[in-house]
């Protein structure tokens, strides 16, 4: 999942208005910004399946990240620090739900290769990329949910408040129908190359929310 995650970080901009929308990005994407670093450093791992259109990567070792533990402590770590520094306990606490719901949400598409914690541990995935329509109308709704919200929660400052959010929709719907149509990455260290044009909608949503205000 991947527009889905984006959804909830502009829906939990609703209920933390101090929160920027580029922090809540990089809560609810954490797992799959850290993940191609830990690739290129050999720490986690993934294999290639060009004969399975519907799963071409093989997650087989990712329990840093994408474990339902690993993800519960960094969103404790998150929360923690976001509190140390603001002193805002709402913020801090929808930050650290934000960090968890990657998980969540992954549960949804992903085969059976989401780990409880790291380790000999069951792995879970309720596989719903075995369907790409649905997927794509789970995610189309989750996405849309949130952009709801997040229209409801803030309103533009000035011009560039209106036009660069849409910029924003506009490029992170397009993320999504290229990752569906493009070919297979050549390794898992291309992957982990290429997965950091993520830090892209970081930025965009730092930039969005600074020229737009709670309401």
């Amino acid at each position: 999942m991947v527009l889905g995650h984006f959804g909830v970080g502009l829906g939990a901009k609703k209920f933390a208005p101090k929160l920027s929308l580029g922090t809540l990005f990089i809560a609810v994407q954490w797992a799959d910004l850290l993940w191609p670093v830990l690739l290129l450093l050999n720490i986690e791992k993934v294999n290639l399946q060009p004969g399975n259109p519907k799963f071409p990567l093989d997650f087989v070792y990712y329990p840093v990240t994408h474990s339902l533990l690993m993800g519960i402590v960094w969103g404790a770590v998150f929360a923690l620090i976001y509190w140390l520094i603001k002193k805002d306990k709402r913020g801090a606490i929808i930050l650290g739900i934000c960090v968890v719901s990657h998980w969540l949400l992954d549960l949804i598409v992903h085969a059976p290769d989401l780990p409880l914690v790291p380790g000999d541990s069951p792995k879970l995935g309720l596989g719903l990329w075995n369907n790409p329509l649905a997927t794509a109308i789970v995610e189309g709704l989750i996405f849309t949910a949130g952009l709801v919200l997040y229209l409801k929660a803030t309103r533009a400052r000035n011009n560039t408040g209106k036009w660069s959010l849409w910029l924003l929709v506009i490029l992170l719907v397009v993320n999504q129908v290229a990752g569906a149509l493009s070919p297979m990455p050549s390794s898992a260290h291309a992957i982990g190359w290429a997965a950091q044009y993520q830090w892209i909608f970081v930025f965009l949503g730092y930039w969005v929310d600074r020229n737009r205000t709670a309401q």
